[in-house]
């Protein structure tokens, strides 16, 4: 586990950018199902059920440990030595881990709890038992990371795998060999300590840059902040041979004789002994979060971003095709929905009349979607767009250069592409002018479009629209400033100011425009036909407008959503499967609430980086997340467990897969276990 120390250092500020940002964690504040495969002599690759709500897991030599979202911990395999017998109360728990036949757990109150084999003493945790922050273990030895960055070792200690050595001090991170230790500083250096048989405690030079650490029995592994993985001790089944291409790596586990690592893409690559199958992952290699090594077995938790979908479903636009999981983008029609999936494909669902639900071959590489009437638009990694259905009026014929492309937006019968120069291309149906880009046609960093007109937002801050205005939808309301996300509807439009407040102009016949009290809090928004959503920072969606087909009818529990979209008369949301807040439809702001406080950004606006600092009230684990104007997630950073006290992490402007956000307005935000999430307006400017 990798965790953030509490400073006033600039310097240090630096280096937990690095840390934070550059790199994974094996643990994951996503709630998910685990995939288990390798030997399964005791059961230890059947995972119990339900399979779903883990955040965290943790591989013993025959058993596993997984860590639900609720704070409790979930053992199965070989109990020969009490190690799945969890202790009362199960309840409070952060973190987990495992030796070869015992079990560590750590509470949220800063202790550690231990159960199974005791033969050397590996469960008697040494006074005073408070203040951890993290937790390790080895074959039959403890080690516990102190919030004042030093580490306490008890067990077995026949080759010296708990002298820590001095200066016991600085650290970050702690792992376990079989009879070895390791500990990362916070300068990025590699302290080891232990039998010393096959060189698994020589780090190779230069010792240095390191984020994250990792031991099997004989041998370790360190992933560098350029997402290269450096190995070292034995290597008789190839543990220490990294695959090619020895990059983008974001995690990393070893088992006895094997390891695993995490790519940022979702997917794992495995290398070293595979006798019992511990190196084959399971199809589809894809959608992974985290992951975890036993002796001879492996496990990965996967994602679980869900549709929530409600309103009119007569073309089965509501009924979100299996498996519903893993998305991170959600797109309405007229009559279809559409949604991203993490690894690059599209799902579609619905009315099909014109093929707006077959997605072009190949199925993959997408980092954005949009919905028209009948027709759909897809964003490429490569900045080029596909469309597809309806295409009457050329709707789908991209001009050229088809070629950097960054957002795309879908009208009723046209559609509209953002450049990364800052300029708009407009295409299909143009009787009302809705393509006719206003001069000058630059500083763009936003795009949307309604049935028969079109916006545009500014660097500045300030909207441009044209097209059709018999209702007033191209009227915008002043002051014209201070904007930072647009939508539009059938014939009215929304405007998100950066003081979380809602702008509604244009037909207001159903009261579309009619923003419900209190107006504020808002993150994004999203216009149907005649309905509007908005999502609050604190994950809950507000809707208002048309609700003839229960498209403002939010399903129960109003909580944990992360992104929205509006259909004709349908509306589909996507929802984290954990739990961070309180449910709360009408204020995100519950005194006495908040785990933690974002303090500031800075700098902001920014170029390269902004540094957040937040103060936690108590221990707890924090992930940060990266969103843009529409709702879609760009980054996830599991920041891990922090104490209380103030804390600083950073964003580099990319996305997870390490490519540049484009100019613009972001949203960052912070969640900590047990309260509401908190979020920020960044600016980026390139």
């Amino acid at each position: 586990m990798k965790l953030i120390r509490s400073t006033s250092a600039t310097s240090y500020l630096m280096y937990l950018c690095t840390l934070l940002l550059c790199t994974g964690i094996v643990h994951a504040q996503i709630d998910g199902a685990i995939y288990a495969w390798g030997r399964n002599n005791y059961g230890q690759c059947n995972v119990p059920d339900p399979n779903s709500g883990f955040v965290t897991i943790a591989g013993g030599d025959n058993f596993c440990l997984g860590l639900k979202s609720d704070g409790t911990v979930v053992a199965w395999g070989d109990n020969a030595y009490g190690q799945c017998n969890v202790p009362a109360p199960n309840s409070d728990f952060i973190a987990v881990t495992t030796g070869a036949y015992h079990s560590l757990g750590l509470k949220s109150d800063g202790t550690v709890v231990a159960w199974g084999r005791n033969s050397y003493g590996q469960c008697n945790i040494p006074a005073p038992n408070s203040d951890f922050i993290a937790i390790a273990a080895g074959r039959i030895h403890s080690l516990g990371l102190k919030s004042d960055g030093t580490i306490v070792c008890w067990g077995d200690n026949y080759t010296g795998q708990c002298d820590v050595p001095a200066t016991n001090s600085n650290f970050v991170a702690l792992a376990g060999g079989r009879y070895h230790s390791i500990g990362l500083k916070s300068d990025g250096t590699v302290v080891t300590w232990g039998s010393n048989s096959f060189g698994q405690c020589i780090v190779p030079a230069p010792n240095s840059d390191f984020t994250a650490i990792t031991a099997g029995s004989y041998h370790c592994l360190g992933l560098k902040s350029d997402g290269t993985i450096v190995a070292w001790g034995w290597n008789d089944d190839g543990q220490c041979n990294i695959p090619a291409p020895n990059s983008d790596f974001t995690a990393i586990a070893a088992g006895a004789f094997h390891n695993l690592a995490l790519k940022s893409d979702g997917t794992i690559v495995t290398w070293g002994k595979n006798n019992d199958g511990q190196c084959s992952i399971p199809a589809p290699n894809s959608g992974f979060v985290a992951i975890a090594a036993g002796a001879h077995h492996s496990l990965g938790l996967k994602g679980e971003w869900t549709i929530v979908a409600q309103g009119l479903n007569d073309s089965g636009q509501c009924t979100v095709p299996a498996p519903n999981i893993d998305f991170t983008a959600v797109a309405g029609g007229s009559f279809h929905s559409l949604g991203l999936f993490s690894e690059g494909a599209i799902a579609a669902c619905g009315l099909n009349d014109d093929g707006q639900c077959n997605i072009p071959a190949p199925n993959s590489d997408f980092i954005a979607i949009a919905g028209g009437m009948y027709h759909s638009l897809g964003l490429k990694s490569d900045g080029t767009v596909a469309a597809w259905g309806n295409n009457t009026f050329d709707q789908c014929g991209i001009p050229a250069p088809n070629s950097g492309f960054i957002a795309v937006a879908g009208g009723g019968l046209h559609s509209l592409g953002l450049k990364s120069d800052g300029t708009v291309a407009a295409w299909g149906n143009n009787n009302h002018g809705q393509c006719d880009i206003p001069v000058p046609n630059s500083g763009f960093i936003a795009i949307a479009g309604g049935e028969y007109h079109s916006l545009g937002l500014k660097s500045d801050g300030t909207v441009v629209a044209w097209g059709k205005n018999t209702s007033g939808q191209c009227d915008i309301p002043a002051p014209n400033s201070g904007f930072i996300a647009i939508t539009g509807g059938e014939s009215h439009c929304l405007g998100l100011k950066s003081d979380g407040t809602v702008a509604a102009w244009g037909n207001n016949f159903y009261g579309q425009c009619n923003v419900p009290a209190p107006n504020s809090g808002f993150m994004t928004i999203s216009g149907g036909s005649h309905h509007s959503l908005g999502l609050k920072s604190c994950g809950t969606v507000i809707a208002w407008g048309d609700n003839c087909f229960g498209q403002c009818d939010i399903p129960a529990p109003n909580s944990d959503f992360m992104a929205i979209a509006a259909g004709g008369h349908h509306s589909l949301c996507l929802k984290r499967s954990y739990s961070t807040s309180v449910e709360e439809t009408e204020s995100c702001e519950i005194p006495g609430s908040a785990i933690l406080t974002i303090v500031s950004l800075s700098p902001n606006p920014f170029n390269q980086f902004t540094g957040i600092s937040f103060e936690t009230q108590t221990s707890a684990h924090v992930t940060m997340e990266i969103y843009d104007v529409s709702g879609r997630r760009l980054r996830t950073i599991p920041v891990g467990h922090v104490g209380a006290g103030l804390h600083q992490a950073c964003w580099y402007g990319c996305d997870d897969n390490g490519n540049n956000a484009t100019s613009g307005v972001y949203f960052v935000c912070l969640y900590g276990t047990g309260g509401e999430p908190q979020t920020a307006r960044a600016v980026l400017i390139r």
